[in-house]
């Protein structure tokens, strides 16, 4: 059996980054003997339902999540765009429940642009659930390519301060060099 589960996957409900529809990617995830896989879907959790009931009937676990969209100033600015990603993931229905509230705040008290979540409503709801560094749009990830590595530690430790032993780095293959990402 494949030990290797997804953990960052985007669903056709990413608007203009997902292609993958629910029932190719569980289809997908059993070919390939994954014991489990996860949505984490920008900004939303609208394929959560189909999602969870497609993966356990197709004996898959589902892993519920979301890649939140992290402002830096308070979710009632409407001048800065500034926001980064941050992947979230529930552990348990306590996690799942904070999902589903950080979502909902994001839309209802966040929306600027895209629905958007603060520092301190992250922290307010991280209970049960499992954060990661992301991808390299993330804090984490832009603080070292654009102030320095030790501003990023700042805000890795902040992260790690909220979640503990729940939060994870996160590895990407992806084909970036230098130039890529200096350019």
């Amino acid at each position: 059996m494949n030990k290797y589960s997804h953990l960052h996957c985007h669903t056709q409900f990413s608007m203009l980054d997902g292609a993958a529809g629910i029932s190719d990617l569980v289809s997908k995830a059993k070919s390939l003997e994954m014991p489990a896989i996860a949505i984490t879907d920008h900004g939303n959790m609208f394929g959560v339902p189909k999602f969870v009931n497609e993966a356990k009937g197709a004996g898959v676990k589902p892993i519920v999540g979301c890649e939140f969209y992290v402002t830096p100033v308070s979710m009632d600015d409407r001048e800065n765009r500034t926001r980064y990603h941050q992947v979230l993931l529930a552990k348990n229905m306590t996690g799942y429940r904070n999902l589903v509230k950080l979502c909902s705040l994001g839309y209802v008290d966040g929306l600027y642009y895209k629905p958007r979540i603060d520092k301190p409503t992250l922290q307010k709801y991280s209970e049960g659930l499992i954060a990661s560094t992301c991808c390299i749009a993330s804090e984490v990830n832009q603080t070292i390519l654009n102030k320095s590595e030790e501003e990023a530690k700042k805000v890795f430790e902040w992260y790690l301060d909220v979640f503990g032993e729940d939060y994870y780095i996160e590895i990407q293959r992806h084909s970036l060099r230098d130039q890529d990402i200096c350019n």
